[in-house]
């Protein structure tokens, strides 16, 4: 029977049935592929790419039951976040708003048979609060999202840069002061009694030498500045040159070290940065399992597109066949020195460079970045799963 043209009745209810969901006795999980009906679901079972599918997930079924998990507990929870919040919901009204999407993960594929058992595990874990009430149970996320995280990082980073010259200034005579006094014992004042030698004498204030006196001080002060409060007044003019300017080079050691501190950080933020998913579109890539057959062992291919993190669609090179792989299944491809690489994994990824050297002996290679901010930048000991040949 031919295929039903554009705008007849069949045409239009089977573009209808297409938009919904379907029944889930009819859908392939490992090949994520909805069938209508009990034939196509037939037809699709006995095809050569689900048997492809079949021969990859018998040599670990484990690994692919665990990706399921991840990915259903991952959307889950973006979807709770993002939806809810850290508000107290019911984990049904939750679950009937993520299978609406067709493209979600079924929960028979992962390691949990029930949503309850799912509820009691993301409670166990840490990553929800969970109660149970007569009408079901309820969950309320934790927000541990790196990303909040690194907003309030930022947040007291500003603060901190917020203070102005003058309270620096002060901060650092009262640390002077407060160090002063520490490395001093205080001394405890001794009164005496007034006495008068000639009663005769008068008392005379000469207040304009007084006031002379407080402005010379107070100039001297001000000249001399923080690090004065330091030195004694009977201390040389000479000393107390040194002084400021062993303090001045202390403080530009502490600038340094500052500095210092924070491209350490950055360097360490960028070695953090490090995943366990390094696939990329338009990089050649080498099959190394067995499953496939003889045909495709040791063959290169291009990726022509990352489905998910993990799995990707190539196309081999010389026959053209469309193979859709794990990535535990390929590795990368080292060209000769001076091609152009896609460094796949660390703080530069996703930026081309080109191959400098290789080290046979210590499996690593030396590339020199030529896009983005840190062009001509060279990295030395670059992994070679870390970087692959550019199609």
């Amino acid at each position: 029977m031919g295929k039903a043209e554009f705008l007849t009745p069949k045409a239009i209810a089977n573009r209808i049935k297409s938009k919904g969901l379907q029944k889930l006795r009819w859908y392939c999980q490992m090949c994520q592929k909805q069938c209508r009906d009990e034939n196509g679901f037939k037809c699709h079972c006995l095809s050569e790419s689900h048997q492809r599918q079949l021969l990859l997930a018998s040599e670990d079924p484990q690994q692919f039951m665990d990706y399921f998990s991840i990915e259903f507990r991952n959307d889950f929870l973006e979807l709770l976040r993002r939806r809810f919040g850290t508000k107290r919901v019911h984990n049904n009204i939750i679950y009937n708003e993520y299978i609406s999407n067709r493209e979600h993960v079924h929960m028979n594929a992962t390691q949990w048979e029930t949503l309850t058992d799912f509820t009691k595990w993301l409670g166990r874990e840490g990553y929800c609060k969970v109660d149970e009430t007569p009408k079901g149970w309820y969950m309320q996320y934790i927000d541990r999202d790196p990303e909040t995280i690194r907003r309030m990082e930022e947040q007291e980073k500003r603060k901190k840069q917020d203070l102005d010259d003058e309270e620096r200034s002060a901060k650092f005579i009262e640390d002077q002061v407060r160090r002063g006094k520490a490395g001093k014992e205080e001394e405890a004042p001794v009164y005496t009694e007034l006495k008068r030698e000639n009663e005769e004498e008068k008392v005379v204030f000469n207040l304009n030498k007084g006031s002379s006196s407080s402005a010379t001080s107070s100039s001297k002060s001000s000249v001399l500045g923080p690090s004065a409060l330091k030195l004694p007044s009977g201390v040389p003019a000479g000393k107390r040159k040194e002084a400021q300017h062993a303090s001045a080079e202390s403080r530009d050691k502490k600038k340094k070290s500052a500095l210092q501190e924070i491209i350490a950080l950055e360097e360490e933020k960028k070695k953090a940065s490090r995943t366990d998913y390094w696939l990329q579109p338009e990089i050649v890539v080498k099959i190394i399992t067995k499953k496939l057959g003889e045909k495709y062992y040791k063959k290169k291919a291009v990726v022509n597109e990352v489905v998910d993190k993990y799995t990707a669609v190539v196309r081999v090179i010389g026959s053209g066949d469309k193979l859709k792989l794990d990535q535990t299944h390929l590795e990368t491809v080292i060209p000769a020195p001076g091609k152009r690489v896609l460094i796949l994994n660390g703080g530069y990824r996703g930026n081309t460079a080109i191959l400098d050297s290789i080290n046979e002996k210590k499996f690593c290679a030396t590339v020199i970045i030529d896009s983005g901010l840190s062009k001509s930048h060279k990295l030395e000991g670059v992994q070679y799963e870390d970087i692959s040949k550019l199609a």
